[in-house]
């Protein structure tokens, strides 16, 4: 493998893990979201 190859191996690892790390905290945000909705209409009904 040369350099360039190593290079380019080396950033696309980086870059999935840095897509993965977003989408995590997406997902954990729009839970959190949809958590503070249900505690709205809990409160709204009681």
């Amino acid at each position: 493998m040369n350099i360039s190859t190593a290079l380019s191996v080396k950033i696309a690892a980086i870059l999935a893990a840095t897509f993965l790390v977003a989408g995590c905290n997406t997902v954990k945000g729009l839970g959190e979201d949809i958590e503070s909705v249900g505690r709205a209409g809990e409160e709204a009904i009681d």
